[in-house]
């Protein structure tokens, strides 16, 4: 079985990182995650990024470094997250998502996060409390 990626963008900007709360489908309805969709066929996992965040929230990013680890979304499927900057537009909820939130480190356990995004969520929040989230 081929495996497909889903590349999650753990978007950071002034120390914070940004939440996406899902609209849809009803089961993830309501949960947080890191924004973000499926690789394309030929397309590299840091260019789908970029026109992911494009497309969901309306910015231009910048892929940075890739979290380590790989999450099982379900068979087939896997979820990667890159670190990413932000470098021009506001994020607004385009797709997918019904609201948008930018949370310091100490802010992070404020939202439910989908399960798989947790690991990444806690590795980005360390980078961010260290200085490095990849934000201006």
């Amino acid at each position: 079985m081929t495996v497909r990626v889903v590349v999650g963008g753990a978007l950071c900007h002034e120390g914070r990182l940004l939440a996406a709360r899902r609209s849809a489908p009803p089961e993830l309805a309501g949960r947080w995650e890191l924004p973000g969709g499926k690789t394309e066929p030929g397309e590299s996992v840091p260019d789908a990024l970029v026109r992911e965040l494009r497309e969901e929230l309306g910015v231009e990013t910048e892929p940075l470094e890739r979290i380590p680890g790989e999450w099982p979304l379900r068979p087939g499927l896997v979820l990667q997250v890159w670190t990413a900057r932000l470098l021009s537009g506001v994020p607004a909820p385009l797709e997918d998502h019904d609201e948008l939130r930018w949370l310091g480190p100490e802010e992070l356990e404020s939202v439910d996060w989908l399960d798989q995004d947790r690991p990444a969520v806690a590795e980005a929040g360390r980078r961010l409390r260290r200085g490095g989230g990849g934000g201006a």
